[in-house]
C-alpha cells in the first residue's frame, strides 16, 4: 500500500513507474525500449545505403546525384543514431544494438560523400569531358586513350591549383 501524500518524499506522481538504475556489476541492465532499438536499426540501414550508394558510384554523368544521396542518407543516419544513443543514455537503458556501429559507418560515409562531391566541384569540367569521350570509344584502346586524357587534364588542374595556392 502506497504511504499517504502528506509522507511521499519523491516528487513523482502516485503510480508512475520508476526509472530503471543504471547497471551495477552485480544487476543486469534494462534492454532498450523497443522504439530506441527501431530507431538505431533504422540508422544502420541508412548508413549501409550510404557506403553502399559511393560504392555503386560506377556512371560519372550522374555520379553527383549519387554522392549527394550518399551525404543526404549519412546524415541522417547520424542524426537516428546519435538519438537512439541519447534517448538509451537518458532512460539509462542499454545501448540499443547497432547504434554505435551506424554511427561509424555513416561517418565515414559522409566524410567520403564530401570528399567526393568536392572533387566533381574541382573536377566537374575534366570528368565531363571523360564521360564524353567513354561515350564515343569503341575499343579498349579508345577507353584507355580517355583516361590518359583525364590523368592528364586532372595533373594540370591540380598544378593550377598549386601555383595559385601558394601566392
Amino acid at each position: 500500500m502506497p504511504p499517504p501524500d502528506d509522507q511521499r518524499t519523491d516528487e513523482r506522481p502516485l503510480g508512475a513507474s520508476v526509472p530503471p538504475r543504471p547497471a551495477t556489476p552485480g544487476r543486469v541492465a534494462v534492454p532498450a525500449e523497443p522504439a530506441t532499438q527501431r530507431r538505431a536499426v533504422a540508422a544502420l540501414l541508412l548508413s549501409l545505403l550510404s557506403l553502399m550508394g559511393l560504392l555503386s558510384l560506377n556512371y560519372l554523368q550522374r555520379g553527383i546525384y549519387l554522392v549527394a544521396y550518399a551525404l543526404l542518407a549519412g546524415v541522417m543516419a547520424v542524426f537516428l543514431a546519435v538519438t537512439s544513443l541519447t534517448r538509451a543514455r537518458r532512460s539509462r537503458t542499454k545501448l540499443p544494438r547497432g547504434s554505435v556501429v551506424a554511427t561509424v559507418i555513416a561517418a565515414v560515409g559522409i566524410v567520403l560523400s564530401t570528399a567526393m562531391l568536392l572533387a566533381f566541384a574541382v573536377f566537374g569540367p575534366q570528368l565531363k569531358a571523360y564521360g564524353r569521350c567513354l561515350g564515343a570509344a569503341t575499343t579498349s584502346a579508345d577507353r584507355q586513350a580517355c583516361q590518359t586524357q583525364l590523368i592528364h587534364a586532372v595533373n594540370r588542374e591540380l598544378s593550377t591549383l598549386r601555383t595559385t595556392g601558394s601566392r
